[in-house]
């Protein structure tokens, strides 16, 4: 895992109310080097490399403890496993249809569309959620094949 991702783990968890632990730690890290959104089974694996007797119940715990703490979120698709992702910021998620990867997009003007929500039904408008969903490129490709 980089240098750089570690550093800022151990930061953000320093930063935050969490108690720190190694495990939390590399739960922490296999998060912010992951560009795919993963399964907890899959942090379980990434994490069992460093940790081999990690159980899968600790990274469970450590990923309820970290989403509960703001460090990171756990994103939830229909009947599909949560998948997490180390970047609480608001941002939105574009999941392709075929292969179920999960691109991060960041599109600050939708906050527009909260205020318009409010406005207009006079509702406190706490959040919003907005999924697109599409075919990736790899995907296409695929498909432009066969």
């Amino acid at each position: 895992m980089g240098k750089q991702r570690g550093q800022e783990a151990l930061t953000k968890i320093k930063n935050s109310n969490v108690r720190m632990t190694p495990q939390r730690v590399a739960v922490l890290e296999a998060l912010l080097n992951s560009k795919s959104h993963p399964t907890a089974d899959q942090i379980y694996q990434q994490v069992g490399k460093r940790f081999p007797t990690i159980s899968p119940a600790t990274v469970y715990n450590n990923l309820h403890t970290l989403c509960e703490s703001g460090l990171a979120q756990e994103l939830t698709f229909g009947n599909h496993s949560s998948r997490y992702d180390g970047d609480p910021s608001e941002h939105y998620h574009v999941i392709c249809t075929d292969c179920g990867s999960i691109v991060d997009l960041h599109y600050p003007l939708l906050k527009e569309m909260e205020a318009l929500a409010e406005q207009t039904t006079g509702f406190h408008i706490s959040h919003h959620c907005l999924e697109i969903y599409g075919v990736c490129a790899e995907c296409e490709a695929e498909r432009g094949k066969a």
